[in-house]
C-alpha cells in the first residue's frame, strides 16, 4: 500500500534536543490532542489546533536548556503531566501549565535520560542511572559505558518495573533494583529505545532500538534474555536513528514504525505477512517525532505535521485556483506581517551601519550553536563527519595534519577545492574548502584515516552571518581508528603484546583510550578491564585485558600489535614511566591476515583492470559501430561502465590502502625478528603487481 502525505507547518520554536516533543492524550473522540515542546532555551511551550490553526496552551520563561521531556500520571489514568529536565533538575507541570513539581536529583552531572512512570522516576546521566519513587531515592547503578537513552519494561515474571539502558558500548542493560539483570548485543551503539505499540505488547514485552548508524531492530524482552525478533540494516547510508514511535497510520489494524533520523529525514514503515518491516513513505527534515492521532514531527525550529488531508486544492486544466475569503484574509494578514518584518530588518541595518562606523564601535561577535557528530561506519570502515547549524552556512575549512582520504556523498552539494599543503614544516595532509549553495544548514562528509597515523581532524565553520565569524570544531584521530567494539572474539590464531610497569589502572586506560575508539571515558569499576574489537575494513581482532601494572593485548593482525607497541611506550616515555614489553608473535597469524585481505585485493584489482578498460572497449564500439563482436567478459564491462566508475570513484586510493597494509604487515613480521627487510619491498610491490595468493604467502615464508 502506497502512502501519501502532506507537510503542514504548526509553529516555530528554538534548537531542540532529542525527545522532547510529545503529544498529550485526547481526552475523547472528537477533541484534538495538545503538543507539548522544550527547547535548549528552556521554553516548554505547549499548544492545541483551532480551525487548522495552532493555539498557544502555556509557554514558560526561558531558562537551563532542557535535555529531554516525558509525559507522566498516576498508573491507570491518562498520561497527561509534562515533565522537562534540566541540569540535574527535574520540574513538573500540568497540561494548563501550572508548575506542581521541582525536584533537584542532586546528581554531578547533567541528565541525559528520563522515563515517568506513575510514582516512578528514571534518570540518566552520562555513565549514573537512578529511581526515585515519590522523590525519594531508590536504586542506583553505575554503568560501563555512557547511558544514551532509558526505557522501562514491566512484565509478570520481573517483581518490579525493569529499566532498559541502551549503551554506548553496543549493549542493552536490563535492571532489577540496582542489580544488572542481564545485557544484549545490538548490532550498534544504541542512541534511542522504544516500547513497541506503547506498551510494549503481550508478556514478554517488545522493545524497538535504534543505533546511532542507521540501523532498526526488534527485541523481545524475556525473564533472563532478550531474543531479536527483526533487524534492518541501513545499506543506503541513512543517518543515525533519533526517535521511533508506531501507529496504525495506514488504517490496516496493525501499527506502522516511525522512525526520524539525524540527516533529516523521516521514513514509515508497514508489516508484511511475515512481520518485516517493509518502506511505505519518506520524508525529510526532522528531529523528534510522536504519533496518536495526529502525527507531529520536529524539525530544527519547526514543530511540522504529515497528514493524509491534502493542504492545497486540485485544479484541472484551465480552471482558476479559488480562495474562500478566510483564506484571504490570512494571506493578507501574512503579506502585512512580513512588510511589517522587513521594514525592521531595513531599520536594523541602517542602525548597525551608523554604529559601525563610529569611531568607538566595537563589532559583537554573532553567536550561533553546532550540532556535529563524528561517527565510525561499520560497513565502508569510514568516518561520517556531519555538521549541523542553526543558519545557512557559507563555507568550511577542512584541515588534517594526517593522511586521510575524502570520499564522495550523494546527498553533499556543496563545491569542494582542495589547496596545495607542505606536510614537512606545517604538518599539513589536507586542506580542503567546501562552498555551500545557499540556505544550506546541514553538511555531510566522510573521511578514511590509516592506522598508525595519528593526529587531528579540524573542521572551520564558517556561516552566513556579519560580522564574518567561525567556530573550530576538532576530531581526534587515533593510532587504531578503524577498530570498534565487540563482545565476542572468535579462535584465530593470535599473537600477544605484554606489558608491565608502574602504572596505574587510570593511566593505562587513559592510554587505551588514546589509541582506540569507543573507550568509555571513565575507568570501568572492578580492578581488571577486558574490551573486545574489531577492525572495521579488514575483520581482524584485538583483545585488551589489564589492570594495574600489567597489561595484554592480543590480535591475529601483527600490525596491530606493532601500532600498540609504538603508541603506548611513547606514551609511557612521556609520564617517565619505564615499561617491560614482551611479544609471542605467532607466524600463523601473518598468513591469516593475508587470507583476510585476499577477498578485497583481488576485487580491487579486478575493478582496477575493468576501468582501465572502458575507454578503450567504448572507442573501439564507436569505430565498429557495435559491441556484438566482443567477447561476453568485455561486453558486460560496456554494459556496466557507469557502475564500475561510480564504485571506482567512491573508493579513491582503495588498493594503495591495501598495497600499504601488506607491506606494513611485511615489515612489521621481521622487525619482530629484528631484521629489516625495507630493501626487499621493491620485490614485494612487484608480486602484488602480478597477484597471486600463494606467491604472497611463499614470498611472506621465504623472505
Amino acid at each position: 500500500m502506497e502512502l501519501h502525505l502532506n507537510r503542514v507547518d504548526y509553529m516555530q520554536v528554538g534548537v531542540t534536543s532529542q525527545k522532547t516533543m510529545r503529544l498529550l492524550p485526547a481526552l475523547g473522540k472528537k477533541t484534538t490532542q495538545k503538543v507539548a515542546v522544550a527547547d535548549q532555551d528552556g521554553v516548554v511551550t505547549c499548544f492545541g489546533m483551532k480551525k487548522g490553526e495552532p493555539v498557544p496552551v502555556f509557554k514558560t520563561l526561558p531558562g537551563q536548556k532542557v535535555s529531554r521531556l516525558d509525559l507522566g500520571g498516576a498508573l491507570g489514568t491518562p498520561q497527561e503531566k509534562i515533565f522537562v529536565c534540566s541540569g540535574s533538575e527535574v520540574r513538573g507541570f500540568t497540561k494548563k501549565g501550572k508548575q506542581f513539581l521541582t525536584f533537584e536529583a542532586n546528581l554531578t552531572e547533567s541528565i541525559n535520560a528520563m522515563r515517568v512512570s506513575g510514582a516512578d522516576l528514571f534518570v540518566c546521566a552520562s555513565y549514573i542511572y537512578n529511581h526515585y519513587c515519590d522523590c525519594k531515592d531508590q536504586d542506583y547503578f553505575l554503568s560501563g559505558d555512557k547511558i544514551n537513552d532509558i526505557t522501562c519494561v514491566t512484565s509478570p515474571h520481573l517483581e518490579r518495573t525493569a529499566p532498559v539502558l541502551a549503551c554506548q558500548d553496543r549493549l542493552l542493560r536490563v535492571l532489577q533494583g540496582s542489580e544488572l539483570l542481564y545485557d544484549v548485543e545490538v548490532p550498534g551503539p544504541p542512541s534511542v529505545l522504544q516500547l513497541y505499540n506503547k506498551d510494549g505488547g503481550k508478556s514478554p514485552l517488545d522493545v524497538l532500538y535504534g543505533t546511532a548508524d542507521g540501523k532498526v531492530g526488534l527485541l523481545k524482552m524475556g525473564e533472563s534474555s532478550a531474543s531479536a525478533q527483526w533487524e534492518m540494516d541501513n545499506e543506503q547510508k541513512k543517518g543515525g536513528v533519533l526517535c521511533i514511535d508506531t501507529y496504525d497510520i495506514t488504517g490496516d489494524g496493525v501499527a506502522d514504525l516511525l522512525i526520524g533520523r539525524d540527516d533529516g529525514g523521516v521514513e514509515v514503515y508497514g508489516f508484511d505477512d511475515s512481520g518485516e518491516p517493509a518502506l511505505r513513505y519518506e520524508h525529510g527534515a526532522v528531529c523528534c517525532c510522536d504519533a496518536l492521532c495526529v502525527d507531529v514531527l520536529l524539525s530544527p525550529g519547526w514543530v511540522t505535521g504529515l497528514t493524509t488531508e491534502p493542504q492545497k486544492a486540485e485544479a484541472g486544466p484551465g480552471d482558476e485556483l479559488r480562495m474562500s475569503k478566510e483564506t484571504q484574509t490570512k494571506v493578507a494578514a501574512l503579506r502585512y506581517r512580513l512588510e511589517q518584518l522587513q521594514g525592521q530588518v531595513l531599520q536594523g541595518r541602517e542602525r548597525y551601519q551608523q554604529t559601525a562606523q563610529s569611531p568607538s564601535a566595537v563589532s559583537a561577535v554573532p553567536v550561533f550553536s553546532i550540532n556535529d557528530k563524528f561517527t565510525l561506519c561499520q560497513d565502508d570502515a569510514s568516518y561520517s563527519l556531519t555538521l549541523e547549524v542553526q543558519t545557512a552556512i557559507d563555507n568550511l575549512l577542512l584541515q588534517s595534519d594526517v593522511p586521510i582520504d575524502l570520499l564522495d556523498v550523494d546527498k553533499n552539494s556543496a563545491v569542494v577545492s582542495f589547496s596545495e599543503c607542505d606536510s614537512e614544516p606545517n604538518g599539513n595532509f589536507l586542506l580542503a574548502t567546501y562552498r555551500c549553495q545557499a540556505n544550506t544548514t546541514r553538511l555531510e562528509l566522510k573521511v578514511r584515516s590509516i592506522e598508525g597515523q595519528y593526529g587531528t581532524l579540524r573542521a572551520y565553520v564558517t556561516p552566513r552571518l556579519q560580522p564574518k565569524t567561525c567556530q573550530l570544531r576538532q576530531y581526534p584521530i587515533k593510532p587504531l581508528s578503524l577498530h570498534q567494539r565487540t563482545h565476542s572474539l572468535q579462535q584465530d590464531p593470535m599473537s600477544r603484546l605484554s606489558l608491565s610497569g608502574q602504572f596505574s589502572l587510570a593511566e593505562i586506560h587513559s592510554w587505551v583510550g588514546f589509541c582506540l575508539p569507543e573507550v568509555p571515558e571513565k575507568t570501568p569499576a572492578g580492578d581488571t578491564v577486558t574490551l573486545h574489537f574489531t577492525n572495521t575494513f579488514l575483520g581482524t581482532q584485538l583483545e585488551a585485558t589489564y589492570c594495574k601494572g600489567e597489561g595484554q593485548f592480543r590480535s591475529d593482525n601483527i600490525s596491530t600489535i606493532s601500532i600498540l607497541s609504538d603508541v603506548l611506550s611513547k606514551e609511557a616515555t612521556q609520564r617517565k614511566i619505564n615499561l617491560s614489553v614482551s611479544y609471542d608473535i605467532n607466524d600463523e597469524s601473518v598468513s591469516h591476515t593475508l587470507r583476510m585481505i585476499h577477498p578485497k585485493l583481488e576485487y580491487q584489482l579486478m575493478l582496477a583492470k575493468k576501468v582501465q578498460l572502458i575507454d578503450a572497449l567504448k572507442e573501439l564500439q564507436v569505430h565498429e559501430g557495435t559491441a556484438d563482436f566482443l567477447i561476453p567478459e568485455y561486453r558486460s564491462i560496456l554494459d556496466e561502465s557507469q557502475h564500475l566508475l561510480d564504485e571506482y570513484k567512491k573508493q579513491p586510493a582503495h588498493l594503495e590502502r591495501l598495497y600499504g597494509m601488506i607491506t606494513d604487515l611485511f615489515i612489521d613480521k621481521f622487525k619482530f625478528k629484528g631484521q629489516n627487510v625495507k630493501t626487499k619491498v621493491s620485490a614485494l610491490l612487484e608480486i602484488l603487481d602480478n597477484y597471486d595468493l600463494n606467491s604472497l604467502l611463499d614470498f611472506f615464508s621465504e623472505a
